[in-house]
């Protein structure tokens, strides 16, 4: 799988929170594992906190790219 971020996010370290698309048509995101126990994730699946400015920042480099 290819990733492409689509935030210019420059920590310099690659262990910043991050939205990414995949080379699959998809949208991975990146951030800080958390845990609820009202909410049930599926196997395979976990919950990710991530700011909402790189929440923002994503959704419109998605709309404004091609669809």
């Amino acid at each position: 799988m290819r990733l492409t971020p689509l935030t210019d996010q420059h920590c310099g370290t690659n262990s910043c929170p991050q939205v990414y698309a995949s080379d699959h048509g998809t949208i991975v995101v990146q951030g800080t594992l958390v845990t609820d126990d009202t909410v049930q994730a599926a196997p395979g699946e976990v919950l990710v906190e991530i700011p909402a400015e790189i929440f923002r920042a994503a959704a419109a480099a998605v709309s404004d790219g091609p669809a």
